[in-house]
This record gives C-alpha cells, sequence and structure tokens, in this order.
C-alpha cells in the first residue's frame, strides 16, 4: 500500500486506525516518505512500528528528497536500510517493513530507473489527472525473520517492460539469500496488470482483486506470490477504500510453521 502525503487528510489517525484494523505481523508499504517536509516531517515506516507496538522496521530509499521536487540518487556513501537499529538516515523517499515477529537480517536489492518517463493517471481531488513522470531508482527490501521466513517488499516501475525485468532480478535474487521457496514470499506494487506475466513460469500469485485506485479499483497490480504455496494454502482478507491509500491494502494470513 501507498500512503500519501496529502497534508490537508488526518493521515496519522487514518493511518494508526487502519493499521491496527489489519492486525497484521508483517507489512509492507511502498511510496512512503521518510522525514519529509510535505508529509509532516515523518518517519512514516517508523509510525507504523509505534502504531502495531512492532520492535523491528526497516525502510529502504529509492531517492534522496523529494520526488516532486529536487531529489537525486543513492550512492555508495548512503544509508541503504534504515532501521530501529541504526543511525539516523537523510530525508527521503522508498519503501519499507515493518515486522511484529523477530527479525534476523535485512537485505536490500538496488534496481535502475528507467531512461524514459510515461504519461500517468494521478488522483487529484478526488479525479485522475494526467501527468508526464520521469522513473527513479528502485529497490526490493527484504527481511529474513527468526522463523526461516523471507519475506520480500518491492515498488517496480510504471514504465512497461522496464518493470517486468525489475521483477525478474528480484525473482532472481530472492533465491540468493538462503532461505528455501516454500518460506519465501513476494509482496509489492508491480506495476504490471496482468497476473500471468507477473507469476511467471515459476511462481504462483497468491491474491486477488483490483486494487488501483482504492475508491473505485479498475486494475490489479498489487500482488502476493510463492514458488510453492497457492492460494488454497493462504486466506485473503479483502478490504474497501478507507481513506489511508490510494490503491486497497492485500493481505494474506499463512501458516508459518
Amino acid at each position: 500500500m501507498a500512503i500519501p502525503p496529502d497534508p490537508k487528510v488526518d493521515a496519522s489517525a487514518v493511518l494508526a486506525a487502519q493499521i491496527l484494523h489489519l492486525k497484521s505481523d508483517v507489512i509492507g508499504v511502498q511510496e512512503v516518505d521518510y522525514f519529509l517536509e510535505r508529509s509532516g516531517n515523518h518517519n512514516q515506516v517508523g509510525n507504523i512500528a509505534t502504531v502495531m507496538s512492532a520492535a523491528e522496521w526497516a525502510f529502504a530509499p529509492s531517492l534522496f528528497g523529494n520526488p516532486d521536487e529536487k531529489w537525486r540518487k543513492p550512492n555508495s556513501d548512503d544509508l541503504m536500510i534504515v532501521t530501529n537499529k541504526s543511525s539516523e538516515g537523510e530525508a527521503g523517499y522508498g519503501i519499507g517493513i515493518v515486522s511484529a515477529l523477530p527479525v534476523k537480517s535485512w537485505h536490500r536489492l538496488d534496481l535502475k530507473g528507467a531512461p524514459i518517463g510515461v504519461f500517468m493517471m494521478f488522483p487529484v481531488d478526488g479525479k485522475l489527472k494526467r501527468f508526464y513522470v520521469r522513473d527513479h531508482p528502485r529497490s526490493a527490501l527484504g527481511v529474513i525473520l527468526e522463523n526461516g521466513w523471507l519475506v520480500i517488499n518491492t515498488h517496480l516501475s510504471f514504465v512497461p517492460f522496464f518493470n517486468y525485468r525489475q521483477l525478474k532480478q528480484i525473482k532472481r535474487w530472492a533465491g540468493t539469500l538462503g532461505v528455501a521457496p516454500e518460506k519465501t514470499l513476494l509482496m509489492g506494487d508491480f506495476n504490471i496488470p496482468s497476473r500471468k506475466i507477473v507469476g511467471g513460469r515459476k511462481w504462483n500469485v497468491l491474491t486477488t482483486g483490483k486494487t488501483f485506485p482504492s475508491w473505485q479499483p479498475k486494475v490489479e497490480i498489487d500482488f502476493m506470490l510463492s514458488q510453492t504455496l497457492t492460494p488454497n494454502d493462504v486466506e485473503q482478507i479483502t478490504y474497501v477504500h478507507a481513506g489511508m491509500s490510494d490503491h486497497l491494502p492485500l493481505q494474506i494470513v499463512v501458516d508459518a510453521k
């Protein structure tokens, strides 16, 4: 799910209510701000952890600065994963994971942004309007839990075909982290409106349903994947638009034994 930075919305109250309603052990978020002025200088991932009473969280910056104004790409000198145990990072925008379960380790895969932008529809005052948007670097954030599970969260490029290449990179990367396929979950906003393409030959799509825009869903671009689990092995919980995000949340219940 994405958290909107709209200052006219009491995002903290809406977010707290919805997070408590989800009652998830692990939450992956996309399009989150980290100490940006536009969203009230909050650590949005850390705020979610506080609401959940979760000890573990991590933020992976896709860029530093405001994505709507001036920003720069990450470089080798930057703190690429900010956690509850790390030093404070530079203000930026990216993805995050919050876990109420004990964490063994955090991992990040850098993904290049597309060299071109595209025209996209964005919600403005309740209506979709068309804007030209240039792409930016992306990443995948993985957490290996002490119970042996690997959960990977990502937000892929909105540029067609380029996002598919990024997804293939993440799938290959998942196999290098030392966790068995039956305990690996991949989730996020893939920006690919095709279940067949997202799953490919080796991954199963565990979720179903259109998720964007949340107030009148027209496309399915948010997914949860597994190499061994099937939709029959999990329980999906569905939600309606509640004002927290322009995407509907996806939630599944998995037997983590």
